[in-house]
């Protein structure tokens, strides 16, 4: 049956490499792993399976760009294929939904996020489901290059919307991601299925360039590439602006693609870049998921990349022709720095972690929050909380009971008393009483529920119920936000300082593996053996050959990735005039760590509240590592 639906569902003749394999195991009803190369056909592993899969495949994706692509493409081959995220109304979310229940729909679509959702959890123990597929699936992993803690929370869903199967798709895992992987998901070694990681048509080269010569080595290697497909990557927004401009001057249409650019004008570029409009784009790493252009022949990395699962994914992005492509790194560690300071910038210091413990203590048995509240309290970004909370968890503290949106208001379509003696009895009380509770303005009216609190004839989940009830009967328009976390405080009596130590020392092993990744990426580029067996051990392969004879290292021998800029010494630097606004500002609360980031330029909430940027020391030595910056700073302190 697989085949007949792979030829007259899908247009292809044959399946390709472990496809068949991954397909056998989903329709036997068993959970799989695929660890397939970029744009080698993961996705069809749960698109095929899906037609024949009694209920909802639900399918988790990190990114909208990837569902909106994937939708595309199902919907060409007319398989019924629909997604739940912000970017729809409350109409078309409803509408949604209602077709799920009717099951004129195969596959659902979200991001991870969308389970923080009270409405739509409540939606999905309504309905049936055969098959989650978690997309980029190496996110569950703390060794892995993109771990994101709302990941680690799927094991747990999968069990409480009672999903039997589960199907983990990833280009990028080492073996020790691959443990992981199975053992939060409790999935067999046997039923993974990596095809492997050498791709025979990619030319891998590294060149050493002084950073002062680099874009000028760039223009004369795009030179006489003009009409091929391109991709430059950058670490930083500003240096994809600058770099965009520089190949415009020497006759070479770049344009730079960032995060810091409006939606609209990303979606432009993206759809110009795939229909063959533009053919060189400079751009940080926003750009490349969900890009399935199969004819790039340049992917060149201007700037280090961020890890060695970053480059193998990023340069998978070339060549999916399977015809020959380029694949530069433009070598030196001058902006080792950068990469280095993403990683310090997510380690929260111990006073940090101190005051959210802190805070969850005296919560007593429940903790009712606003995350977004929190980083200006405790000094830490939004990422590493997420991480501690879920640590917290793993060890028992707490536990998540349900996230609501804190905040509901509505718009009425209809005269206030017409839409309640539309009722009767006692729903009219219950309606009439609603309605007295609220707070209401010209047209908004907003559900006071710190009022309801204290309301017997008033229930929370009744409430929104009934107002989710009227919005699909059109009677109002309802608006919900200020999403809320609620968490039940299971050993409330754990010893602060103790549990502050472990998870500071916790982050601090993550900071040195992340750090270590850096280098692990500079040695591979610094490699004695060939590029493309070095690439593909550490994924875990071994492939029957010593050499490839097509990478840099085969072609001329192994290069030096060397620092090309003499920086003065640290120790040149007047520390009491860099630091002395900032110290005076934070009134005796400074450390040797804020000094640090402050120095380096890393951003912290404390810097937004103090307006560090104005500061004339901040920054001032970004282009110096984090550890030596430190111990500087370390020194200073003492004298």
């Amino acid at each position: 049956m697989i085949h007949r639906l792979l030829k007259q569902q899908f247009g292809f003749q044959s399946f390709g490499k472990g496809q068949e394999e991954v397909i056998t195991k989903i329709t036997n009803r068993e959970s799989a792993i695929a660890i397939f190369p970029t744009g080698s056909g993961k996705s069809l592993c749960y698109q095929l399976p899906a037609l024949t899969l009694p209920n909802l495949t639900l399918v988790v994706s990190p990114l909208l760009a990837l569902i909106q692509d994937q939708l595309d493409f199902l919907r060409s081959k007319d398989i019924s294929a629909v997604r739940i995220d912000s970017s729809l109304t409350r109409e078309e979310e409803i509408e949604v939904m209602k077709g799920i229940k009717e099951k004129r729909h195969k596959i659902l679509m979200i991001s991870v996020e969308r389970f923080k959702n009270e409405r739509f959890r409540r939606f999905l123990k309504e309905i049936p489901i055969s098959l989650m597929v978690v997309d980029e699936a190496h996110c569950i992993s703390e060794w892995g290059h993109n771990f994101r803690p709302d990941y680690l929370k799927l094991p747990a869903y999968q069990k409480e919307f009672n999903i039997e199967q589960s199907l983990l798709l990833t280009a990028t895992a080492t073996p020790k991601v691959i443990d992981d992987m199975c053992r939060k998901f409790a999935i067999a070694q046997e039923n993974v299925s990596v095809t492997g990681f050498y791709r025979p048509n990619l030319n891998l080269k590294v060149i050493p360039v002084k950073q002062a010569d680099k874009d000028q080595n760039l223009a004369n290697i795009l030179s006489d590439k003009k009409g091929e497909a391109s991709i430059i990557y950058v670490t930083l927004q500003k240096t994809a602006e600058d770099v965009a401009r520089f190949l415009s001057t020497k006759g070479i249409a770049a344009t730079a693609y960032h995060a810091g650019l409006k939606n609209e004008m990303r979606e432009d570029i993206q759809n110009r870049f795939m229909k063959g409009e533009i053919n060189c784009v400079v751009a940080t790493i926003a750009f490349g998921m969900g890009i399935d252009k199969s004819d790039i022949r340049n992917v060149i990395h201007y700037d280090l990349p961020k890890s060695i699962e970053n480059y193998s994914q990023e340069i998978g992005r070339a060549g999916r022709d399977n015809q020959p492509a380029n694949c530069l790194v433009l070598a030196n560690r001058d902006n080792v720095n950068i990469l280095e300071n993403f990683v310090y910038g997510d380690t929260p210091e111990y006073e940090g972690i101190k005051k959210l413990l802190e805070i969850i203590k005296s919560a007593g048995e429940l903790w009712d929050v606003r995350l977004i509240n929190i980083p200006a309290l405790c000094n830490i970004r939004m990422l590493p909380i997420k991480t501690l909370l879920v640590y917290l968890e793993i060890m028992g503290i707490m536990r998540p009971l349900n996230s609501y949106f804190a905040s509901y208001r509505f718009a009425l379509n209809v005269d206030e008393n017409a839409l309640i003696n539309q009722f009767k009895g006692e729903r009219k009380e219950f309606i009439k009483e609603l309605f007295n509770s609220c707070k209401k303005a010209r047209k908004w009216w907003t559900v006071d529920f710190d009022t309801i609190k204290q309301n017997p004839k008033l229930d929370r989940q009744r409430i929104i119920a009934a107002l989710e009830y009227f919005s699909e009967q059109g009677l109002l328009i309802l608006e919900a936000s200020q999403m809320a976390d609620v968490f039940a405080i299971q050993n409330p009596n754990f010893d602060t300082e103790v549990l502050t130590k472990e998870l500071f020392e916790k982050f601090k092993l993550k900071e040195g593996a992340e750090v270590k990744r850096i280098e692990s990426m500079i040695t591979l580029f610094e490699s004695e053996a060939c590029l493309s067996t070095s690439l593909a051990a550490y994924f875990g392969e071994s492939l029957p050959i010593e050499e490839c004879g097509h990478c840099s290292v085969c072609s001329s021998g192994a290069v030096k990735v060397a620092q090309s800029d003499n920086l003065p010494s640290i120790a040149s630097y007047n520390f009491e005039e860099l630091t002395h606004k900032l110290i005076d500002s934070l009134k005796g609360k400074e450390s040797t760590e804020l000094i640090t980031k402050f120095l380096c330029g890393i951003y912290t909430p404390k810097f937004t509240t103090i307006k560090a940027k104005s500061m004339p020391g901040f920054g001032k030595l970004e282009r110096y590592r984090y550890q030596d910056i430190l111990n500087w700073v370390e020194e200073s302190l003492k004298i």
